[in-house]
């Protein structure tokens, strides 16, 4: 039985590993499961074992990378009474850094970003993906809501949480269309800390 979990769990591994390649390679609207099944050497029922479709497909891959909410507002709440912002000042810098070293990151950043048009048959992985967006968004808020009176006058939470979401995003787009741009690891600090000095009034002092 010890086998047979292990042998799945590579095949499901192999299938990942097979659908990341492809969609890197060709998009992830001209890549079909049967290919992704030819390359990792496998039947196309068993591809149907580990995902329902594309979209559940699609969507494992993408959970390789990211951290899965409740896991991030774990480790932002557990700095809430001391400095949550710096707290999610260090995560976002983190996520962005991650491009310079972590390969497997880069890849599907690039898939979701420039590889992926999400079709009819994509649907339910860009709903799970809005709702992932949308659930970080929240989660600043409520975080940058313990630091509104120190928000300059007219930036309200829910617009500060807008405008980092803004950014991360711009940058993991910019950098995975032409990595030349900026290094990710050395520059991060100073491209996260200019919008937090943006957005809060004593923010060299936190």
């Amino acid at each position: 039985m010890r086998r047979t979990k292990e042998d799945a769990e590579k095949t499901r591994i192999a299938l990942l590993g097979s659908a990341e390649k492809l969609f890197l390679e060709r998009g992830v609207a001209h890549t079909s499961l049967d290919q992704i099944a030819r390359d990792a050497g496998v039947t196309r029922g068993a591809v149907y074992w580990h995902f329902q479709n594309k979209a559940h497909l699609f969507h494992e891959m993408l959970n390789q990378v990211r951290l899965p909410p409740e896991q991030m507002a774990e480790r932002l709440c557990n700095g809430l009474q001391q400095q949550p912002l710096r707290a999610l000042r260090d995560l976002c810098i983190e996520g962005i850094s991650a491009l310079a070293y972590d390969e497997q990151k880069r890849r599907i950043m690039t898939i979701l970003l420039h590889r992926c048009e999400f079709t009819d048959e994509l649907r339910e992985a860009e709903e799970r993906h809005h709702a992932f967006i949308n659930q970080f968004i929240d989660l600043c808020e409520k975080l940058l809501e313990n630091a509104a009176e120190r928000l300059y006058p007219g930036m309200t939470p829910r617009l500060a949480a807008l405008a980092l979401h803004a950014l991360l995003v711009g940058l993991f787009s910019d950098w995975t269309r032409d990595a030349e741009l900026f290094d990710p690891a050395d520059c991060s600090p100073a491209l996260i800390d200019s919008l937090f000095r943006g957005l809060i009034r004593d923010w060299d002092g936190v």
